[in-house]
């Protein structure tokens, strides 16, 4: 099982951080399967709009929804999110070199969102490197069982791995 985490500290930085190397990684001809989330503040709200990119090529999907200035609640449009995960389900069909899902985050935590697609392609042999924050750590690594690698927010480090794990021949590093 190939499976790989990487949580970055300030808020938002796994999201830039995954969307930075899903380019690269495309641009370098890997075909990516999964998600990246794009965060655009607002100027009339605190709280920023959040989408995903489904990977390689889109669509993108808002999966953030406006609930108010003062709301405390769970901003997460899960119908938004579910879509995402079977737009991502259909595309793991016709093969992947890398899935990256850009957060296993409460959903996920509760059995829901993109688990089964992680499951998937771990069952196909295809390696998951996933965004994760302190939040959800306990139950993403109850759900991995042990066998996730914990990579440091670092391009070098994460290409490494992903130059270890793939199957197809490629270079991110500076070769």
């Amino acid at each position: 099982m190939q499976l790989a985490f990487t949580m970055a500290p300030g808020r938002g930085d796994t999201d830039r951080l995954l969307a930075r190397l899903a380019d690269d990684l495309t641009t370098r001809g890997l075909r990516l399967c999964g998600t990246v989330q794009i965060n655009t503040a607002r100027a009339t709200a605190a709280h920023c709009d959040m989408d995903v990119r489904v990977l390689p090529d889109g669509p993108v999907l808002r999966i953030s929804q406006n609930l108010g200035t003062r709301s405390r609640g769970c901003r997460l449009n899960p119908e938004a999110l579910e879509a995402a995960v079977g737009l991502v389900a259909a595309r793991l069909q016709g093969g992947a070199d890398l899935v990256l899902i850009n957060k296993f985050g409460k959903h996920e935590a509760e059995g829901r969102g993109f688990r089964d697609v992680i499951a998937m392609a771990l069952d196909r042999d295809i390696p998951v490197l996933v965004g994760l924050n302190r939040l959800n750590q306990t139950a993403f690594e109850t759900f991995a069982g042990g066998c996730a690698v914990s990579l440091p927010p670092e391009r070098k480090a994460i290409g490494k791995w992903i130059e270890g794990v793939v199957h197809t021949p490629f270079c991110l590093l500076d070769c």
